[in-house]
Parts: structure tokens; C-alpha cells; sequence
């Protein structure tokens, strides 16, 4: 089994400094450690916006549920309207309605006098 021990991570280190040089270790340590810092960050951030998600679903859900049952109730005050129409449908058809006149120029301003 091969696994790295505390030699192998010598050599490798003894390797990193002559490619690097002793200079830019410092730089390459701050940068990896940085990596790992804003990877951590984005876990967490990805962890919450998962729980938002799963909230706001659930919420979604419970609205949903309560619109079907408002939907319910409205089919039954439609036909509780449409009974009522019914009626008075029933009502109007002996007697002889006529329609309302409109005004005769609802195009004329307000503002305008009436008399010409």
C-alpha cells in the first residue's frame, strides 16, 4: 500500500522551492490559502441558498393548497351568482326595460360651454 509519509512530503517541498524559488513561497502559501478560505465560503452560501429554496417551496406549497381551496369556495359564490342572475333574469323578461340613453356628444370637453 503506498501512502505519502513525511519523506515523500520533503522531497516534494525541496522540489516546490527550486521550481519557485524561496521568494514566492510565501505568495503561494497566502494564495492557496485564500483558495480554500473562499471555497468554504461558497459551500456555506450554496448550504443556505439550498435551505431558502426548500423554504420557499414549502411556503409555495401551503399557498398553493390554500388557493384550491379558495378556488373552491369561489365555484361556490359563481353559482350562487349565477342563481341570483337567473332571478333576475326571470324578473325583467314581462316588463319592458328600455336601455338607458347616453350622453349625446361624450366626445365634447367639459370645459366647453354647452350652449353654442
Amino acid at each position: 500500500m503506498m501512502g505519502i509519509g513525511f519523506p515523500e512530503l520533503m522531497i516534494i517541498l525541496v522540489i516546490i522551492m527550486i521550481i519557485f524559488g524561496a521568494g514566492k513561497l510565501p505568495e503561494i502559501g497566502s494564495a492557496f490559502g485564500n483558495s480554500i478560505r473562499n471555497f468554504k465560503k461558497s459551500m456555506k452560501e450554496a448550504e443556505e441558498e439550498t435551505e431558502e429554496i426548500s423554504e420557499t417551496t414549502d411556503a409555495a406549497k401551503e399557498v398553493a393548497e390554500g388557493d384550491k381551496e379558495a378556488t373552491e369556495g369561489d365555484k361556490e359564490v359563481a353559482e350562487g351568482d349565477k342563481e341570483v342572475a337567473e332571478g333576475d333574469k326571470e324578473a325583467t323578461e314581462g316588463e319592458n326595460v328600455e336601455p338607458q340613453k347616453t350622453a349625446e356628444n361624450p366626445v365634447a370637453s367639459t370645459t366647453e360651454s354647452e350652449n353654442k
